[in-house]
């Protein structure tokens, strides 16, 4: 027994001997270099390839079957002439007899110099594309043999044999120096490129913890960027259960160029990976992102990742100067009438979406010293469908509206010195042309609205807010639904109180046709008119509460052509209103006082003079207002007129009647009474001019004048002849007397 064993291991001594022979044979007989020409046919052949090995072929069999590659260059077979990678070294090594167990020990596994270089010519074909193909050959194609029906074939659903599982893998290390990789295409003029990839990893086996790191510099043209990157942690493999971790990830890096205006971001990213791709999940968990100032936190998962991902998740920014990170990545701000805005920022959400779509939910915003909360999505990435729900506590608007430059202050300057030497004028001569021109400032024609921006303009608003601040003016309730797609914006409601009044306007913009239709109704109740006619230089001189409704319509993409559009209806109502520091009862009535030769007995009971009646209405067309109805009433005094004011030329020409009432209360001061012969007698007046010469453009109406001194003769005759014929006549004929003589 002893003797069969020795002689058994003899034997097998003897065969591994043999092996050992084989193998030195074969690697110090056999030199591959021989069968380049070989197997460059064969690259051709099967991958429709074109190698080029301008380097010797080094080998080894047992008991590491080892290849190592130098000097090689790859390209299409269709384009031999043009390679699309070369490789400066290649070396690995795998162990014989492992790959008997279906397992792959390799050595270390280094690659040196790999450049590729992809391009998509002007028809937007790639160089690699015919890669991987069979070359085509002349020769008919044979035909497939068709499956025998009686052994049938297995069908794609059936589990996978033992002997199609994966290999179990076992390197050392994977090392890749100074690889690159540029992308052109010609088509679109792009331009992108990797250079000095470095990737260096531990010991890859199954289920065990991979650490590795990657670099490299990044570089597009459109647009101009230029960035730095590095990428380490620690990869999980399991191909067992299709789970693959990345663990302990940290990106960091900087990226420069165009969009920066010469700044440069400093990024960074940390946080745990998984990929299960048995239980269909994706996930990042303590997810932190930095981005020079910026700091955020949170966690994304997806769902479904193979049919149909959805995402869900959080994120959280931490509170940030907004202003000072937009200066450090090239942004720059408009001029604000606040320079401090934007220096305080936060927000909370949780993140959910779709293939297609992405949404902030339950939203926490806080922007200097107001909040929000509410909604914001991209309802269809595509279509690029925003929509916006947010209720917020309060904003002042103010803060954030561009401030007036030194140039717009001086030639606001210029333009009020202009305007007062023309109304000087105007008072010496006399006259008042009416002007051809807004004297102040003319209409611009510069286009206004973003037409190609609005046409493609997916967007659904909602806003809600306490209460906003819009030219120092303080509204509650404010609310605005807006929505916008394809060509048609419709702001279908902004609503909210100010003061004691409240507005409720309505508008759309229709760019489909190509000239812009714009539609506007206003609706304001009880709006005191102070706030807005007080400036710095001067209080206001009237007060009151404006109702208003107004229903216009224009076109057009610019401020002429808006005004020369302009069409519509307005009704409008002043209650309660007051000329303030201004007693005109007070100077009426001692004006009458003085022609009736007497001395007023009371004193007066105001400075301000308030309206008992302010109303009218305009009909607009081509933008000339008409205002047929005029109506005002003061304490003595009932004014009526009726006229136009052209909006292209901010210019009007109005007829105005002035009755002298006198005092009407129920005690009335003798003083100021009215001669019976001027009661119910209208005192003409004629403005015209530019709108803001205001009651400088009015003067007695020469035409109006002679008609009140015809009214006022004919009144006197009457008095004549009712005193020269008393009761001699009949009153028949008194009364045709009096009639021929007015007539």
């Amino acid at each position: 027994m002893k003797a069969l064993g020795k002689i058994l291991g003899l034997f097998f001594l003897g065969l591994l001997l043999i092996l050992v022979a084989l193998g030195f044979a074969l690697t110090h007989l056999f030199d591959p270099n021989d069968y380049k020409d070989e197997i460059r046919q064969l690259a051709r052949d099967k991958a429709n390839l074109e190698l080029t090995l301008n380097g010797d072929i080094g080998w080894s069999l047992f008991p590491w079957l080892g290849l190592e590659l130098t000097d090689a260059t790859l390209a299409s077979a269709s384009t031999p002439d043009k390679p699309f990678a070369d490789l400066r070294l290649l070396g690995l090594s795998v162990r014989v007899m492992p790959l008997l167990r279906k397992e792959v020990q390799m050595s270390d596994i280094r690659v040196d110099g790999l450049n590729l270089k992809l391009q998509r010519d002007e028809k937007g074909r790639g160089n690699w594309e015919d890669v991987g193909r069979p070359a085509q050959t002349s020769a008919p194609a044979t035909p497939a043999p068709k499956a025998d029906s009686s052994t049938g074939s297995e069908p794609a659903s059936t589990p996978r044999s033992e002997s199609s599982q994966p290999l179990k893998l076992d390197i050392d290390s994977l090392i890749v120096n100074s690889a690159r990789i540029d992308y052109q295409d010609l088509q679109k003029g792009q331009q992108f490129s990797a250079e000095s990839i470095q990737l260096t990893t531990g010991a890859i086996r199954e289920s065990a913890a991979v650490p590795f790191k990657l670099s490299a510099f990044f570089g597009s043209n459109q647009p101009l960027l230029r960035a730095r990157s590095e990428l380490q942690g620690e990869l999980r493999l399991d191909q067992a259960l299709q789970r693959y971790q990345l663990e302990n990830a940290k990106l960091s890096g900087e990226v420069s160029g165009e969009p920066f205006n010469g700044q440069t971001l400093t990024f960074g990213a940390q946080g745990q990976l998984l990929v299960d791709l048995a239980a269909q999940v994706a996930e990042w968990n303590s997810l932190k992102l930095s981005g020079n100032q910026l700091r955020a936190i949170g966690e994304l998962k997806l769902r479904d990742i193979s049919s149909a991902p959805k995402l869900s998740g959080g994120l959280s920014i931490a509170p940030l100067n907004l202003r000072e990170f937009l200066a450090t990545i090239g942004k720059q701000l408009p001029p604000m009438n606040d320079g401090k805005t934007l220096t305080q920022f936060e927000l909370v959400t949780r993140l959910s979406g779709t293939q297609n779509s992405i949404s902030l939910d339950e939203l926490q915003l806080k922007l200097d010293d107001s909040s929000f909360t509410g909604q914001i999505a991209m309802a269809d990435l595509a279509k690029q469908a925003l929509r916006v729900q947010l209720k917020g506590d309060k904003l002042d608007l103010d803060r954030y509206l561009p401030a007036s430059s030194p140039e717009q202050q001086g030639a606001a300057a210029a333009r009020q010195s202009e305007v007062r030497e023309r109304i000087a004028d105007a008072g010496q001569s006399g006259t008042t042309p009416l002007p051809d021109a807004p004297t102040q400032q003319a209409w611009s024609s510069e286009p206004v609205l973003p037409i190609e921006q609005l046409r493609a303009l997916n967007l659904q608003l909602g806003l809600s807010l306490d209460q906003l601040t819009v030219q120092k003016q303080a509204i509650t309730g404010f609310n605005l639904k807006l929505k916008s797609q394809g060509g048609l914006l419709t702001l279908e409601q902004v609503r909210g109180k100010l003061g004691s009044g409240s507005f409720d306007s309505s508008a759309s913009i229709d760019v489909r046709p190509a000239t812009p239709l714009l539609k506007v109704r206003k609706n304001l109740s009880r709006i005191e008119l102070e706030p807005f006619l007080t400036t710095p230089e001067q209080p206001s001189p009237l007060k009151g509460q404006l109702d208003l409704q107004s229903d216009l319509s224009m076109s057009g993409n610019s401020q002429k052509a808006w005004i020369d559009s302009l069409s519509g209806s307005a009704n409008f109502v002043l209650h309660d209103g007051v000329l303030v520091d201004a007693n005109l009862e007070q100077q009426l009535c001692r004006g009458i006082a003085t022609l009736n030769r007497k001395a007023l007995s009371s004193e007066p009971r105001s400075k301000d003079t308030p309206f008992q009646t302010l109303q009218g209405s305009l009909r607009i067309r081509n933008g000339v207002a008409n205002n047929p109805d005029l109506k005002v009433a003061l304490p003595g005094l009932a004014v009526s007129g009726n006229g136009d004011l052209d909006l292209r030329t901010l210019g009007m020409d109005y007829r105005v009647g002035i009755s002298i009432l006198g005092d009407q209360r129920e005690m009335p001061d003798p003083a100021c009474q009215v001669n019976e012969r001027y009661v119910g007698l209208e005192w003409p007046l004629r403005c015209r001019g530019p709108v803001e010469m205001g009651g400088k453009a009015c003067r007695l109406d020469q035409d109006g004048l002679g008609k009140v001194a015809a009214k006022l003769a004919g009144s006197k005759l009457n008095e004549k002849i009712e005193e020269k014929l008393g009761d001699k006549v009949s009153p028949e004929l008194k009364d045709a007397l009096k009639n021929l003589f007015n007539r």
